[in-house]
């Protein structure tokens, strides 16, 4: 279990960190209240141990913010304030327990355990599943009567597990619970604890498949149910590995089709060498083309469905492991094998199936299919939807879904469940479309059947009717941005043609692109030209082997981050310690399920993707940060000169930020920033350069567009700023305790490449000085228009060597 410590004082960090690493829970810390909200922010905690007194933001307002934010982790206030009246002001604030220092560590670890319990499907003081049994008071878990030696990773899953014994974890989901941010390792050291443990169970009676794997999804506690064997059968709900499953076996099957010739062709020549041992007539020339051929068929047969074939195939190429050119007895024994082969290959491949994928069209915008017939909502989406940068179709009821559906396939789908009985229909044919179309269920039905349904039927986000357009709009782009994994590159590197296709036609159905490339020497060239999000290496190729190639990559700054999986046919222990030692971060084995490689690929992709956003954005705003905006304004720059187009800079400041945050606290100041943040987002275009780069600074990069229309641009998003009224708590000496109303505003300066700057650094300047005169302007007026200044193209010419001139600006 994960815990956050939010408190100043590190010798009870320290102290707080060794009792409860001791009882195998994870623990992270945090010395001020903003850094522990942006923890909480950006990482899953099963439980908060939060001091009151705390730096930048104290314990209570912590606890407020959390519980307004919705979430829902036990708090455990640890204080040394310890009169009632500040703990009943504690236990208002959203906290569920309060703990005086100094702490006593059983009682603590105690309430701690409780807490636990509460937030858990178990309310017993020990967790329980059939014969399996975990006391977290004394560490000790047993099956039946025999008692289980784990080690504190083992431990950890076992607890988790049993903790929420009905629910499915993906291995990104376990990392998230079971290790520290600074720690986390690769999804292959999840499956290696829980095969551990799985050895462990079974060793002491268990049934091998107690943890059983969810196929496509992840790992969950065997159903108690299932674990009788008198239980009878009750109908499944369909898991979303099953629709992963069917899309990937067809696309497979699409691949068989294409090589099935070639294939056989490969058995030939395997033909001919068993003829030839037979006739002590085989050369080392065809020896080891039929060595090759067979460990080919050893690696695609399986995955193609003839998993038997395969070991064939397998038990060939060991075969003709010794150089010799005759060995009649061998020789027959081949041809048996071979004649194996044929058959196999005359039979129907294993759950191939056929399913014509969605043709995917690209579009400037993204498309959102709207299935409503509540004219007042459709009215207010297409009238914000431009705004937000969407393309909106809507449409009164399922049949007339399916046939918009059919004309062009949307990004998004908004669909409420009461139109028709037959929305649910719909909502699982939307799921099963290659890629699946993900879908917003937006309905005043709000039981819990109606949420139970829609989960299993993969819909992808539930909102509750009524509803502002703005926040079904965010809803509806964080929904957007969670598929964002099928505009990834994958490269492929593999010498087996059949391998490339078969990748080929298996992910580019869900939207990824991929690039295969079977000569390992144009390897580089390759990864320059087309940078990818993803590498996929064999281990045995021509000229360089993949973990040659996995050490160049990880070798270099710019690629050292990029994941590698690694698909192959060896799968002996030594192959695989020399790949992660080269730094894979995932090993996959020919012959490969289609569904679990989809699965792990699209997981790896996710978790990626995450990370890098993670890193790249300023968590108060969710724009770019500056390192991130100042690569991408940098691309930017070379696009225009490319392009001999213009591109607007502007620099834009928070008007009065420090007399808000003197005022009203900088809890107030914060939301401020973070609403300036989501207008400007939603203002500009995705491609466009939206970034913080510190207090109350922005930075604005519009390729294409020239100064005077970026200042109508700004004009217009100034105008929508200073309409947002914001409020803050009344004074503590005001008895009525009113709410205070006020409105923010910005200033900025605008330049323009070429013409103010070619680099950065001039156009900054240039922006700035504009800048700095907008703000001298807006003293004692009120017009808005005042609040923007375009650059002089003569500021941008300053000698080098002067300093940017110093200017005031929140005090101003």
């Amino acid at each position: 279990m994960r815990v956050l410590v939010v408190d100043d004082d590190e010798l009870t960090i320290e102290a707080l960190k060794t009792i409860l690493s001791s009882l195998n829970y994870v623990v992270e810390s945090a010395t001020d209240g903003e850094a522990g909200w942006q923890l909480i922010e950006s990482f899953n905690y099963d439980l908060i141990l939060l001091d009151v007194m705390i730096p930048r933001l104290d314990g209570i307002s912590l606890c407020h913010r959390l519980r307004s934010q919705g979430h829902q982790m036990p708090v455990l206030l640890l204080t040394g304030r310890n009169s009632g009246h500040e703990k009943a002001i504690g236990l208002d604030a959203g906290a569920d327990d309060y703990v005086g220092k100094p702490f006593d560590p059983e009682e603590l670890v105690a309430r701690i355990r409780a807490l636990l319990r509460r937030s858990s499907l178990t309310s017993g003081p020990v967790l329980e599943w059939g014969d399996l049994c975990l006391d977290p008071s004394t560490c000790k878990a047993t099956y039946g009567t025999q008692t289980l030696s784990l080690t504190p990773k083992e431990y950890a899953l076992m607890e988790l597990f049993l903790r929420n014994n009905r629910r499915v974890f993906s291995c990104g989901a376990i990392l998230d619970h079971l290790w520290s941010f600074e720690e986390t390792p690769g999804e292959e050291a999840v499956r290696t604890h829980i095969k551990g443990l799985r050895q462990k169970l079974k060793a002491v009676g268990a049934t091998a498949d107690l943890i059983e794997t969810v196929y496509g999804i992840g790992y969950r506690l065997k159903p108690l149910e299932s674990l009788s064997a008198s239980s009878a059968k009750t109908a499944k709900p369909e898991a979303p590995g099953d629709a992963i499953q069917q899309q990937t076996l067809a696309a497979i099957a699409g691949v068989w089709e294409q090589f099935k010739d070639r294939i056989y062709a490969q058995v030939e020549v395997l033909g001919q060498a068993a003829t030839a041992l037979t006739q002590c007539s085989l050369t080392q020339e065809l020896q080891q083309q039929a060595q090759q051929e067979a460990h080919t068929l050893a690696g695609c047969l399986g995955t193609f469905g003839f998993p038997e074939a395969s070991q064939v195939a397998r038990k060939i190429e060991d075969s003709l492991q010794v150089n010799q050119t005759g060995n009649p007895e061998q020789g027959l024994q081949m041809q048996e094998w071979v004649g194996c082969l044929r058959q196999a290959m005359t039979q129907q491949p294993d759950g191939l199936m056929v399913v014509k994928p969605t043709t995917l069209v690209n579009r400037d915008r993204p498309l959102l299919l709207v299935i409503d017939s509540d004219h007042r909502t459709v009215n207010l989406l297409l009238q914000e939807a431009d705004n937000w940068g969407l393309c909106v179709e809507v449409v009164n009821d399922p049949t007339m879904a399916r046939a918009a559906i059919a004309r062009q396939r949307p990004d998004g789908a908004l669909l409420d469940l009461a139109i028709s009985p037959d929305s649910l229909s719909l909502l699982t044919e939307l799921n099963r479309q290659i890629p699946p179309v993900p879908v917003l269920v937006f309905t005043a039905q709000s039981h819990l059947v109606d949420r139970l349904e829609v989960v299993r039927r993969r819909g992808q986000a539930f909102l509750q009717k009524p509803a502002s357009p703005e926040q079904l709009l965010q809803a509806v782009l964080q929904m957007l941005r969670q598929g964002d994994n099928c505009t990834a590159h994958i490269m492929v590197v593999d010498d087996d043609p059949q391998i490339l296709a078969t990748l080929q036609l298996l992910l580019e159905p869900w939207g990824l692109k991929v690039t295969t490339l079977e000569d390992p020497k144009l390897f580089w060239e390759a990864l320059e030209a087309a940078p990818p999000d993803l590498l996929i290496l064999d281990v045995v190729m021509p000229h360089l082997s993949g973990i040659e190639l996995c050490q160049i990559v990880r070798n270099d700054s710019r690629w050292n981050s990029l994941p590698i999986l690694f698909l192959t046919a060896h799968t002996d222990t030594a192959i695989v310690n020399q790949v992660f030692a080269a730094g894979a971060d995932d090993f996959v084995s020919k012959p490969f399920a289609g569904p679990e490689l989809v699965a792990r690929i699209l997981g790896r992709l996710e978790r990626t993707r995450f990370l890098r956003r993670l890193a790249d954005t300023d968590p108060l705003t969710g724009v770019w940060n500056r390192q991130k905006s100042s690569h991408l304004l940098e691309q930017s720059l070379k696009l225009a000169e490319q392009h001999q187009q213009p591109l607007c800079f502007v620099v834009l400041d928070l008007d009065h930020l420090r007399q808000i945050n003197d005022r009203y606290g900088h809890g107030t100041g914060d939301a401020v920033l973070h609403q300036l943040g989501k207008l400007l987002q939603r203002s500009f275009r995705d491609e466009d350069v939206v970034a913080r780069w510190g207090g109350e600074e922005f930075i604005i990069g519009i390729f294409g567009l020239n100064r005077q229309d970026g200042l109508q641009r700004l004009l217009q998003v100034l105008t929508a700023f200073h309409r947002e009224e914001f409020s803050a708590p009344g004074a503590p000496n005001d008895a009525l305790q009113e709410c205070i109303r006020f409105r923010a505003t910005f200033t900025a300066g605008v330049a323009q490449y070429p013409e103010d700057g070619t680099d950065l650094r001039t156009l900054y300047r240039a922006a700035d000085a504009a800048l700095c005169r907008a703000i001298a302007e807006t003293r004692g007026s009120d017009r808005l228009s005042k609040h923007i200044a375009l650059a002089r193209s003569a500021d941008a010419d300053l000698p080098e060597a002067h300093p940017t001139p110093l200017r005031k600006r929140s005090s101003a």
